[in-house]
């Protein structure tokens, strides 16, 4: 997968001139920065992002790129089942229950491929390559070259992740902590660019049906007046985040109640 990206990227500007979508759902879209609309700087590094589940979308090059797409889409589809099943039990909830409540195992949920180039930068302390956020969804699943540059928000300090080789990182998403009312937290990080080396990041952001409404689970809310956050759905969440800048958790603070 990480292969077939690096030739995405390596193909001719008028090759991937096609998939330049401006609509947050077009099937495939490819540029730089975030939401060029609201971002107040470019941001050092390419991106590529395909809605891959409930409908399977692929770049017609580089021409192996579409069967790999698929049986990466659907091993980590299989990998964010199986650790929603391990999460349900730990909040002390039957193992199935947030795949069904949420049908994440459904013909219908959602799962966004997001692949990011970072190349060389001359001056890596002027630039940025993903500002602070965190992400949408139930859970990340991201796979990196072995470049360093994810850091995440630990205790107020920023933290280095160093990519151990063959492994995979699971962020936390937003849906995650709305669903389980603050029991879990979704994760803020941030990537940093390097003036030495290109660094490649694949991420599978995993979250029920579009129009699936997302609230604290009854299960995990005491009452009325323990209920952290707002019911929203899942695309409206999506709509909301692509109208801002990335800045923290500022979407999900949106939906928080005053306590």
């Amino acid at each position: 997968m990480v292969r077939e990206t690096e030739s995405f990227f390596d193909l001719r500007g008028e090759e991937k001139k096609q998939y330049a979508g401006k609509k947050l759902f077009d099937p495939i879209r490819c540029g730089t920065s975030f939401n060029a609309n609201v971002d107040k700087t470019l941001l050092w590094r390419d991106y590529l992002k395909i809605h891959v589940h409930p409908h399977f979308n692929a770049p017609a090059k580089p021409s192996g790129f579409s069967k790999v797409l698929q049986e990466y889409c659907e091993k980590t589809r299989e990998m964010a089942s199986e650790l929603l099943r391990g999460i349900s039990e730990s909040l002390g909830l039957e193992e199935r229950y947030i795949n069904e409540k949420l049908g994440v195992e459904s013909s219908e949920s959602h799962q966004l491929f997001v692949a990011n180039m970072y190349p060389p930068c001359p001056q890596p302390e002027l630039a940025m390559g993903l500002p602070p956020h965190s992400d949408h969804g139930l859970l990340t699943i991201l796979m990196q070259n072995g470049i360093q540059g994810l850091q995440v928000m630990h205790k107020g300090k920023w933290v280095h992740i160093n990519p151990l080789p063959n492994s995979f990182l699971v962020n936390t998403g937003d849906h995650m902590e709305i669903l389980t009312n603050g029991k879990y937290k979704s994760v803020v990080h941030r990537a940093v660019v390097n003036n030495k080396a290109t660094r490649i990041s694949i991420g599978t952001a995993h979250g029920p049906p579009l129009d699936t409404l997302v609230s604290p689970a009854k299960e995990l809310v005491a009452d009325d007046a323990d209920q952290a956050y707002l019911g929203i759905t899942y695309r409206n969440y999506l709509e909301l985040q692509q109208s801002k800048s990335l800045s923290g958790k500022s979407c999900l603070d949106r939906l928080r109640f005053s306590m």
